[in-house]
């Protein structure tokens, strides 16, 4: 990895005050946290089928009432969305880059706001590349960010912007592209929700022997939001819309996002000035959440915000830590389960079907390799390869390891356990189908598949695994193998949508519960008797887990761009 030779003055407090979903995430980038992209989203637009939402938040747990000096963009960062969407083109297909711009209004002051001036005035222009970044071409120019959201004197009144409201510098901040689609760059609240505090005091969410007290880490907190609708027909490969589709779970209509941020090599300081030479280095990425933050170790979290996932794919010595992921070892009881005892619903298959070891450094499905049971299937070598039974002692290679850096195919054994008679290799009911193999750590979406109405008593935050529980127990789907919309197959991980709760959700994978969707039990399941449902305590427990904090503490908005506004600096 290349040395990153420049440095960063930042107030103190500003460096040991910020944390989140991957927010301060390594120690190089917690040092910088206007580059650090804190949470990525792709998500089918709720109010338009056909049209995909991507947001990429940056600056993490921004104060509301953070003066004089409030929280923007950065200038001299390139902010860049890329989108991957067909697996026979190496890298990027699609690249959005956003540079950000700032002007004083009135350098006489030192209010952020006064007299219809906007001191340090925020503007971008947005440039694309449809060649993997060799070359950019002007997209958009000129376009505004709206200010802080200071207060009502600063917003509203005479002497400040004399605006209606703090919506309408909002509204007045979407931009139509010339794709058709809608853009906007500004502060917003926080939309990631977890209790941070439980979460690395060793694992204490839900947080024990304190009464049921939890809290939101980033409730009313702010962050910058890069918020881009982008229709269907520009990001599939072919510029087919959706309609065009075979089915809900058409590989054609599948793509991979990431963003991240970068920054040239060198910074030079000057008496009251600083400036910029040398090449751009990357110095955040980010496409699945808590990736960098809960998988991989401190020693390697600077390393990995270097790489691109396509470097990523094809540097091995990252993959153990998803082989034989450190938070298994807190959900075994043969190993250090008991010392974490928020997590006592959350337990590994040692023994699912009486014959198969999840547990790590055991083998899992690697003994069926090259058999019979699994030819046809993903698991198969003249399929995929050795992407998915790598070798022995990586027992996680068949279920977290391509969730987060191929997406999963819709072929056995990558089906709901529904129609699949006791055989969880035999096929099942569909219900997802994301891979895209050519890459490594994106958010995979499926752009076939409808939204759930955010408004419907269906809609859950727990995604697609709500959507297999429905599967495999709502007598609407699971009467039939057929492929047919179930609600929230539109959710995490297949994509992620602003209210997917993915701290809980990527827990329970780590659990093992998309082994259990497939038909790997807990071990409390008995496979040898026909009477016993497959729905036992086990699974129970590890369905019914909570951080103990569920939904944003702030409702999202119906329309674009979906985030809360900002948090108001004077409450």
């Amino acid at each position: 990895m290349k040395k990153i030779l420049f440095s960063f003055i930042l107030a103190g407090s500003m460096a040991s005050l910020s944390y989140g979903s991957s927010h301060r995430e390594a120690p190089l980038i917690a040092n910088d946290p206007l580059a650090d992209n804190t949470d990525v989203y792709a998500f089918k637009s709720p109010d338009d089928p056909n049209s995909i939402t991507i947001i990429a938040n940056y600056i993490p747990t921004e104060f509301r009432n953070g003066g004089p000096n409030y929280y923007s963009f950065g200038e001299n960062i390139r902010y860049e969305i890329h989108v991957d969407n067909d697996a026979s083109t190496p890298g990027d297909d699609i690249t959005y880059r956003f540079t950000f711009s700032k002007t004083n209004g009135d350098p006489t002051t030192f209010f952020n706001v006064r007299l219809g001036q906007e001191n340090l005035k925020t503007t971008y222009m947005i440039e694309k590349s449809t060649d993997g970044g060799a070359t950019f071409t002007t997209f958009m120019t000129g376009l505004a960010v709206p200010p802080p959201n200071i207060g009502d004197r600063s917003i509203t009144s005479p002497v400040g912007l004399g605006v209606a409201s703090y919506e309408d510098l909002i509204a007045s901040s979407i931009y139509t592209t010339p794709e058709g689609g809608q853009v906007f760059c500004g502060p917003s609240d926080d939309p990631f929700f977890v209790d941070l505090g439980g979460i690395f005091d060793l694992g204490d969410a839900p947080r024990q022997n304190n009464g049921g007290v939890v809290r939101d880490g980033l409730a009313k907190f702010n962050t910058h939001s890069i918020a881009i609708k982008i229709p269907v027909s520009v990001l599939q490969k072919d510029g087919l819309g959706v309609s065009s589709a075979s089915d809900i779970l058409d590989p054609d209509f599948v793509i991979g996002v990431w963003a991240s941020a970068s920054r040239q090599t060198t910074r030079t300081l000057t008496a009251g000035n600083q400036g910029y030479t040398g090449s751009w280095v990357q110095v955040s990425r980010l496409g699945m959440p808590l990736t960098n933050e809960a998988v991989i170790p401190v020693g390697k979290k600077d390393y990995w915000n270097s790489l691109t996932p396509y470097q990523e794919l094809a540097e091995t010595t990252l993959d153990e830590y998803f082989y034989n992921p450190e938070l298994a070892l807190y959900m075994d009881d043969s190993l250090f389960g008991g010392a974490v005892p928020a997590f006592a619903g959350l337990r590994i298959q040692r023994n699912s079907l009486q014959g198969f070891d999840f547990g790590n450094g055991h083998d899992g499905l690697f003994p069926l390799k090259n058999s019979a049971a699994v030819a046809g299937t993903a698991l198969d070598d003249a399929v995929f390869g050795t992407l998915l039974l790598p070798a022995a002692g990586k027992p996680r290679s068949v279920d977290l390891w391509p969730i987060f850096h191929t997406g999963v195919p819709n072929m056995a054994p990558y089906q709901l356990a529904t129609g699949k008679n006791g055989n969880p290799l035999a096929a099942g009911k569909p219900f997802i189908n994301n891979f895209l193999p050519n890459g490594g750590d994106m958010l995979r979406l499926n752009m076939a598949v409808p939204a759930t109405p955010r408004n419907s008593a269906s809609f859950s935050s727990l995604g697609l695994v709500q959507a297999a529980v429905l599967g495999l127990t709502d007598p609407t789907y699971n009467t039939t193998t057929a492929i047919q919309f179930i609600p929230n197959m539109d959710g995490f991980p297949n994509g992620r949508r602003l209210e997917d709760d993915v701290t809980r959700i990527e827990l329970q994978a780590v659990s093992g519960v998309v082994l259990a969707a497939i038909g790997l039990w807990y071990d409390d399941y008995n496979a040898s008797s026909s009477a016993q449902s497959p729905v036992t305590n086990l699974l129970v427990n590890v369905l019914n887990y909570s951080t103990g904090v569920e939904q944003n503490d702030v409702a999202f908005k119906t329309s674009f761009p979906y985030v809360a506004s900002p948090w108001v600096g004077k409450d």
